[in-house]
């Protein structure tokens, strides 16, 4: 079997900045399978509705990929292809569960194909005024069989150092010397941090992304790039106010946009009425959270309604050379989740 959503999604290579093709394709194929309405934002997403009233379950994957072409081949049932798993995948399988489940009385369902996810989230920051689901479901591979309830937040800074030039032979400690005495006390205060934190979700991840130094006769400066991967209980804004704290000398300079921790109720209706869906596929359901950041992050906090991440593929595929996917896994995560969302409609309307 070549499941034609996904196909034609890898096939329409779409690095975040160059979705339109791939967004039109995914329009034209929401539209051939029935969805009651669908079109481009303004953003350039592509979005499907299924419905046109009533109880408001969003669907939310993203169209780009990094950037990379992959040639795009199907060989002993597996699909290779640059975003066959991330997030293409998760994508196409939300289209097909949704166009599975037709129209259900009372309840609207809602597929995006956010752009720019790999970068700064422009597609998903655009649609957080203009929807207030009931339900959220985003799109990331974390296997067929498993449910994702948690992405960790996300803080990236500058760190300089500044010192008044002096000759080589003088015994001073140069701006460099004392950029690396800061990553020191940097690394000492994660390590405290994380004493007693077994759970690597709970865990302060504090990577040195970069180097860099310079002198102009006058004055010599060392940089920083620092990037943290945050626990839900340290949340961005206190992270900087730490970082300021523990090198007083230095200038911390935040970039880029930092996104906070988030954990998903995990005995929500939504949670349950995936684990049934996985299971009357014929999985054994399990839990999983993660160590990066997702559009998750950017709209259950604005959202606040019942949420988790659902999606086939291995993410340990995720941005590498060799992306794929098998077919078979695919299919199961299409009819998991078909049947996960009947079983929502049906344990919503017994909640009223």
């Amino acid at each position: 079997m070549q499941p034609e959503t996904l196909t034609g999604l890898v096939s329409h290579y779409s690095p975040s900045g160059s979705e339109r093709a791939a967004s039109e394709y995914l329009v034209a194929r929401m539209q051939t399978l029935g969805f009651t309405h669908a079109f481009v934002d303004e953003a350039g997403s592509a979005v499907g509705r299924m419905g046109s009233a009533g109880k408001q379950i969003v669907l939310l994957g993203h169209i780009d990929t990094v950037p990379g072409e992959i040639p795009v081949r199907i060989e002993d049932g597996t699909l290779y292809g640059r975003g066959s798993v991330d997030a293409k995948a998760p994508l196409g399988c939300f289209v097909d569960a949704v166009a599975q489940v037709g129209e259900m009385p009372g309840f609207q369902f809602v597929v995006i194909g956010a752009v720019e996810e790999e970068r700064n989230s422009e597609g998903a920051r655009h649609i957080l005024p203009l929807y207030q689901p009931d339900f959220a479901i985003i799109g990331e591979p974390n296997r067929w069989d498993r449910v994702a309830l948690g992405y960790k937040g996300s803080a990236w800074a500058d760190v300089t150092v500044r010192s008044q030039q002096f000759h080589s032979a003088h015994a001073a400690e140069t701006a460099c010397e004392t950029a690396v005495e800061n990553w020191l006390k940097l690394k000492s205060f994660a390590q405290e941090f994380n004493s007693g934190r077994e759970k690597i979700f709970e865990k302060l991840l504090l990577t040195l992304r970069g180097m860099e130094s310079g002198a102009d006769g006058f004055e010599q400066w060392a940089r920083l790039k620092v990037g943290a991967r945050l626990p839900v209980d340290l949340p961005p804004g206190a992270w900087y106010e730490k970082l300021a704290q523990l090198v007083p000398a230095a200038e911390v300079e935040p970039r880029g946009f930092a996104i906070p921790a988030w954990s998903c109720e995990k005995n929500s209706l939504l949670v349950r009425a995936l684990l049934s869906g996985i299971r009357a596929a014929g999985g054994a359901p399990g839990f999983v959270y993660k160590t990066g950041t997702s559009d998750l992050n950017i709209v259950a906090p604005v959202w606040r309604c019942p949420a988790a991440v659902y999606g086939p593929g291995d993410s340990a595929l995720d941005h590498t050379p060799d992306e794929r996917i098998r077919l078979d896994e695919y299919d199961k995560a299409v009819s998991a989740l078909a049947a996960a969302l009947k079983t929502l409609v049906n344990l919503a309307q017994q909640a009223g």
